[in-house]
């Protein structure tokens, strides 16, 4: 089989269960439960106006400034995906613009991350399908390929396999193995609960601070007398 130009059928994908249950919970949440050792990177960042991503990746390997592979994964989609393409982070041509994005709207496609520029950025505005992206550019990409779909990837060290979970906020984007994906969604949970319960305290003026000056002593910190 050859290597770097290839399309592969996904084995498996997330649960419409599981990607609806993380939709309701903030990714900086979900990126803590996971210990804060997974994140695709700040530089991208939202190209939509406002509101969350959740979906089961289809993956895409793209040369940089190169668009093939991706308009035969937009072909290949079904309602729920999260096209991931790793284009390598160049800026230099636009992956996608308003035309691809207004194909993939129809197609069911529920959200995009782009390691790779965008163009007619007025337009991911305007119809706010969540897209993340490193950049903008008005200069259109080539058509030549190689590439690959629906094999692993990596963007800024996350993993992401065909089928995994991806969910994005306003705080950026990260991906969920499914093997490890209720595990995450049970601890990621009750830390949410705990969150609400904190938030109610501080309100009330209830919420104990003890801690800060105890992590202070236990690291050796000289506090001033009481």
């Amino acid at each position: 089989m050859p290597i770097g130009f290839r399309i592969l059928t996904r084995e498996r994908v997330a649960s419409k269960e599981l990607v609806a249950a993380y939709a309701k919970l903030p990714v900086a949440n979900v990126s803590d439960c996971m210990s804060r050792m997974t994140a695709a990177g700040p530089t991208l960042r939202p190209m939509h106006t406002k509101g969350g991503m959740a979906g089961v990746a289809l993956t895409v390997k793209a040369r940089p400034g190169d668009n093939l592979m991706l308009h035969k994964a937009i072909d290949m989609a079904v309602p729920g995906d999260v096209i991931v393409v790793d284009a390598g982070g160049d800026l230099s041509n636009a992956l996608m613009g308003e035309l691809m994005l207004a194909y993939a709207i129809k197609k069911g496609v529920v959200g995009f991350v782009l390691n790779g520029a965008i163009r007619d950025v007025d337009n991911f505005r305007e119809t706010n399908l969540p897209t993340y992206a490193a950049g903008v550019t008005h200069r259109g990409p080539y058509k030549d390929g190689p590439g690959e779909i629906n094999v692993p990837i990596a963007i800024d060290g996350m993993v992401i396999n065909p089928g995994d979970i991806v969910i994005g906020d306003s705080d950026g984007v990260l991906a969920v193995s499914i093997d490890e994906a209720e595990d995450i969604l049970k601890k990621t949970q009750a830390k949410s609960e705990a969150e609400i319960k904190q938030m109610a305290a501080i309100e009330a003026g209830t919420n104990d601070r003890s801690w800060v000056d105890r992590a202070l002593k236990e690291r050796g910190c000289i506090l001033p007398e009481a």
